[in-house]
């Protein structure tokens, strides 16, 4: 069996660490060099970096922290943001990332998916997907709906069938993003991790909503996620790493507990 992940997440503003709820109210937390190294040193299996106003700022993303980033770590680097072509992939691979996680750039334009696995591998390629609840509709069977730039812009795309096209283009690998659940720590989306899980073969990392360590048991058993993203709980130092770590292992959940 498959260790499963625990992924801290660095969304970054103007060079710095930021929070928010529901993609909204973000603050200023800290200095993303240092917390990244922090984590690393606890025992984190990945990190994943997300300049959050790259694309509805339409710039590209800020290299020169990634390449601090980067520098200070030894595990798989994660990083998304204003990424919108194949150049764009290439520029964060050779600042110092393992992955590069599309959302916004691949909604607009799918190939990137396609033509970002066949140069660097599909292992590279990270779909990003931010979701939010909606009424059902035609258009939205699921009752999920792909939002993109920041939770700004509502696109009328159903997330597990944009899940499934992602997977078919070539993508390694998705970050699955509630909108509703960012920051709320009241646990993850279950129900939609679950449907994206269950309808790709591919990993699917759960993201937002992480309050306590049970509510991370719960995203890769009821959730079928191979990874759970948190921030708020280790930005705020309510939980360490190997805190979350060792309440997974001892409720039935195999994770690295070597480093």
């Amino acid at each position: 069996m498959l260790s499963k992940r625990v992924i801290p997440c660095l969304d970054v503003r103007n060079g710095r660490l930021t929070k928010g709820i529901k993609f909204e109210g973000n603050v200023d937390i800290g200095d993303p060099v240092e917390s990244a190294r922090r984590y690393y040193e606890e025992g984190a299996d990945e990190i994943v970096f997300y300049d959050i106003t790259a694309s509805h700022e339409a710039r590209g993303i800020f290299l020169d922290v990634v390449e601090k980033v980067a520098s200070q770590i030894f595990i798989p680097f994660s990083v998304g943001g204003g990424i919108n072509t194949v150049d764009d992939m290439r520029d964060v691979l050779v600042a110092g990332a393992e992955k590069v996680s599309v959302n916004s750039g691949a909604v607009k334009n799918p190939d990137i998916i396609s033509e970002g696995a066949a140069r660097f591998g599909s292992q590279c390629v990270v779909l990003g997907m931010d979701v939010k609840r909606v009424p059902v509709t035609e258009d939205i069977p699921s009752g999920y709906e792909i939002v993109i730039h920041g939770g700004r812009k509502y696109m009328g795309m159903d997330a597990i069938e944009w899940a499934k096209t992602g997977e078919a283009l070539g993508a390694g690998e998705i970050c699955l993003n509630s909108i509703d659940a960012d920051g709320v720590k009241n646990g993850y989306d279950l129900e939609l991790t679950r449907l994206v899980a269950e309808a790709v073969t591919i990993p699917v990392i759960a993201s937002g909503g992480a309050g306590n360590p049970q509510h991370m048991v719960e995203a890769v058993t009821e959730g079928k996620a191979t990874a759970a993203l948190i921030a708020s709980i280790v930005h705020y130092g309510e939980y360490t790493i190997p805190e979350i770590k060792k309440y997974m292992s001892e409720h039935g959940v195999q994770t690295r507990m070597v480093w």
